[in-house]
C-alpha cells in the first residue's frame, strides 16, 4: 500500500492529496494514515474525502469517482412508510442523543459485513466534533420526550458550509432511519441547504431518491456550497421536536 499510495503526514492541517489521484482499483482510495482530530477530518470532508477503514487497518481516505448525493427537495418516502406515518406517534428531534446514534450504527448489523468501520476511536472523533458544533444527528423517538419516548432510529453526519455529510443511520423499527433522512432533508431544504452527501450508493438509498454524481461533479457543488458557510453548532436551531406524521404529506412520493 504504502508504494502506491501517500501517507499522511502528522501536521493535521497538512492538505490532502488531490481527489484526482485517487486510485481507480479500490475506487477511490487516496490516502492513509494521519489521525482522526476534528482539523483532519474537517479538511478532509471540505475536500470531498472521507475515512473508512476497519479494525487493524491504518486510516484509510477515500474520494470515489461517482458519489451519492440527495437533493434535499427530493427524498422519497415509500408510500407503505408514508400511510403508516398518519397513525404514527413517533417524534423527531435533532442533536438530543448523537452519542447513543453513533453507538447504535457501530452496532446495527449490516448484510454482507462482519464488523464495523465505526471504531471506537472513530465514535470519540465524530464525538468530538459534535462537541465543536460540526457533526450532528437526526433521531426518531416512539413518543414524546414527556412520555420518555424510545430511541428507534436515527443518522449522523458532518456539516460543512451548506452540505451535510451523511455517515450512517440505523432503525430498531422498520422504516426509522428513513423517516430520520426524511426529516433532515426536510429541515436542510428549508434552510436553503440544497444536498446530503451519502459517499456510496446502494439499493436502499437509490429507493430513496439518491443520484450518482461524477466525483468532478461533487466537487464543483461542494466547493460552490463551502462559499456560504454557516456558523458550526446552530443546525439543530429551529428544529425542535415534531411528530413524524407530518412528513406522510411533506416528503415527495
Amino acid at each position: 500500500m504504502s508504494l502506491r499510495l501517500p501517507q499522511l503526514s502528522a501536521d493535521p492541517g497538512a492538505p490532502f492529496p488531490s481527489p484526482e489521484f485517487a486510485l481507480a482499483e479500490p475506487d477511490g482510495l487516496l490516502a492513509f494514515g494521519g489521525d482522526l482530530s476534528p482539523k483532519r477530518l474537517l479538511n478532509a470532508y471540505r475536500s470531498g474525502i472521507f475515512p473508512w477503514y476497519s479494525d487493524g487497518e491504518p486510516i484509510l481516505w477515500w474520494s470515489p469517482s461517482q458519489r451519492a448525493v440527495f437533493r434535499t427537495a427530493a427524498i422519497h418516502l415509500p408510500t407503505r412508510l408514508r400511510r403508516s406515518l398518519r397513525d404514527s406517534n413517533w417524534v423527531v428531534r435533532m442533536d438530543t442523543a448523537f452519542e447513543q446514534v453513533i453507538a447504535a450504527c457501530a452496532t446495527a448489523p449490516r448484510a454482507g459485513q462482519a464488523g464495523t468501520w465505526i471504531t471506537p476511536p472513530m465514535q470519540r472523533a465524530y464525538l468530538a466534533l459534535h462537541q465543536l458544533g460540526h457533526a450532528h444527528s437526526v433521531e426518531v423517538f416512539d413518543g414524546s420526550v414527556l412520555d420518555g419516548g424510545r430511541l428507534v432510529g436515527g443518522l449522523y453526519g458532518l456539516a460543512v458550509g451548506r452540505m451535510f455529510c451523511g455517515e450512517s443511520m440505523y432503525s430498531t423499527e422498520s422504516g426509522a432511519s428513513t423517516v430520520a433522512l426524511a426529516a433532515l432533508a426536510r429541515h436542510l431544504h428549508a434552510r436553503g441547504w440544497p444536498l446530503i452527501d451519502a459517499q456510496v450508493p446502494n439499493a436502499h438509498t437509490r429507493r430513496l431518491g439518491v443520484e450518482t454524481w461524477p466525483r468532478r461533479d461533487y466537487l464543483h457543488a461542494l466547493a460552490e456550497l463551502l462559499d456560504c458557510d454557516s456558523p458550526p453548532g446552530n443546525l439543530a436551531n429551529g428544529f425542535g421536536e415534531y411528530p413524524a406524521s407530518v412528513l406522510a404529506s411533506t416528503a415527495p412520493a
